[in-house]
């Protein structure tokens, strides 16, 4: 198996970590996949909070919504990166939206959260990336500027177990040839 459909397949969401910190050199190594993330028209729209102060960490943490079973992960992991995005770059020419979507960040955001994932497990770290929490909140707990969201936190850290993977829908499940509903495998 190619090293990186290794990579792809046995990362996992993580939610309980080891008490060991991370060197900047690791967190280095994470920031620089993101900086080789593809976005739209090259606007590198992101913006990455990294999070170590513990008494931020526990403010981002009141900002998740009950029963999220990531709500532990801000604090118990040794880094949070908040990811943000700059709002009407992605997506847009001379100040106008071009897609039927508007705004293209959440995609980009979207990539570097996989890149980020994916290169910390790469490196032997476990992430979660967490989307329900009080964006609002949050932006005021980290000094995000107006001009800018965030969308997601992820926490990184050594994982202190990993689950199993998940059940998947096979290829042929999600796959249409030519056209919706056209199956691509017998």
């Amino acid at each position: 198996m190619a090293e990186l459909t290794k990579v792809i397949k046995e990362r996992r969401s993580i939610r309980n970590y080891e008490e060991k910190d991370l060197s900047e050199e690791l967190i280095m190594e994470i920031l620089e996949s993101v900086k080789w993330a593809p976005s739209w028209a090259n606007t590198q729209c992101w913006e990455i909070v990294v999070v170590r102060d513990k008494e931020i960490k526990n403010k981002l943490k009141e900002t998740i919504m009950p029963g999220n079973p990531g709500m532990k992960t801000l604090t118990t992991a040794p880094v949070v990166l908040a990811i943000c995005g700059r709002l009407k770059e992605s997506g847009f020419y001379s100040g106008n939206p071009t897609t039927k979507f508007g705004d293209w960040f959440m995609f980009d955001l979207g990539i570097v959260s996989q890149n980020i994932s994916l290169k910390a497990h790469d490196l032997g770290l476990g992430t979660l990336i967490i989307g329900l929490f009080d964006h609002e909140k949050a932006k005021l707990a980290l000094g995000v500027p107006e001009n800018n969201e965030i969308v997601a936190l992820i926490p990184v850290g050594y994982p202190a177990k990993t689950p199993s993977a998940p059940k998947r829908r096979e290829v042929k499940e999600f796959s249409h040839l030519n056209k919706f509903g056209q199956k691509i495998i017998g």
